[in-house]
């Protein structure tokens, strides 16, 4: 294990090269990527970075964005068929099919999107900004939102905006929706909950609270939100609502606490596939160059700077 760091470490200085890594990321490729975060701040880390080689350890529409944001940049995927079930919900004909039904309409796509997509949208948007982004928008403005329907829920909850919403969803923040919170609060019953807006218990939480308990307790965020929550939290016991691989990250952040997925089968078997191996042998021979056509990143980079400069 140990050589096969140090060769990664020495290919990445030989090639100027920076590893960036989701949240999601087995704790190995966490622990040795430069930069660890949600798809957000991966993103502005892809915008600013000096380094000739961006190696993103996630799924492939992060790699995608990446290489829209940094053209001048090789970026890299350590497995090509690293995809996204959320992703894979909506494509460009849909897309353009759907603002035909609605002219005139502002599309707003999640960042959990093809180039094609966001090629076809007004803004782009994360879990971290989508309400803020949201929220920019003239509210006479009719807003098509896509594709995960239960972060465009939320978002219309938040905000009071009546949208339209695609109907996609993650599998495995979709799952979540089906957990029982009433036993999960009889287990943990001095915890914090944190749940990630794409799960499909969100939007009940928020708005039918009394279904399930007392919800003071509860936060609706980001993957890089639950990061910030549990650094500034004087609670040592936490239930996560999202993809297990987070779990890593809030240990070393803090160590102290109790961290509780709200189901251990919560993985995403496409943010699993990427290995050390995998990503010694991406570096190595610099293969899975991912590279959007110019004419796709062309349209494809307005709504990814409007996302960017809406933090």
């Amino acid at each position: 294990m140990n050589d096969i760091i140090n060769e990664i470490n020495r290919l990445k200085k030989e090639k100027n090269a920076v590893i960036l890594a989701h949240n999601y990321q087995i704790p190995e490729i966490q622990d040795i990527a430069d930069f660890v975060g949600d798809s957000l701040g991966l993103s502005q880390q892809a915008a600013k970075t000096d380094a000739d080689v961006i190696v993103f350890c996630g799924v492939h529409f992060m790699a995608e964005t990446a290489s829209i944001i940094s053209p001048d940049k090789k970026v890299l995927i350590p497995d090509p068929e690293a995809g996204c079930s959320l992703a894979s919900t909506i494509d460009a004909e849909q897309l353009i099919a759907w603002k035909k039904e609605h002219p005139g309409a502002v599309v707003v796509s999640y960042v959990n999107t093809t180039a094609e997509v966001k090629a076809e949208s007004d803004y782009c948007v994360t879990s971290s900004n989508a309400v803020k982004v949201v929220e920019s928008i003239p509210k006479e403005k009719k807003i098509l939102f896509l594709p995960d329907r239960f972060l465009g829920m939320y978002v219309s909850a938040v905000t009071g905006r009546n949208m339209e919403i695609w109907n996609g969803a993650c599998h495995v923040h979709e799952k979540i929706g089906d957990i029982n919170f009433d036993d999960a609060r009889a287990k943990h019953p001095n915890a914090e909950f944190l749940i990630h807006p794409e799960c499909g218990c969100s939007t009940s939480c928020m708005l039918k609270s009394q279904l399930y308990f007392d919800c003071k307790n509860i936060h609706i965020f980001s993957t890089e939100g639950m990061i910030n929550y549990v650094k500034e939290s004087d609670a040592d016991e936490f239930v996560i609502a999202t993809e297990v691989g987070i779990l890593h990250r809030l240990k070393k952040i803090k160590p102290q606490s109790n961290y509780f997925p709200v189901s251990d089968e919560s993985v995403c078997e496409y943010m699993k596939m990427i290995t050390l191996e995998k990503l010694y042998e991406s570096l190595l021979h610099e293969k899975y160059e991912v590279k959007v056509p110019e004419e796709i990143a062309q349209k494809a980079r307005i709504p990814i700077d409007r996302m960017l400069s809406i933090v």
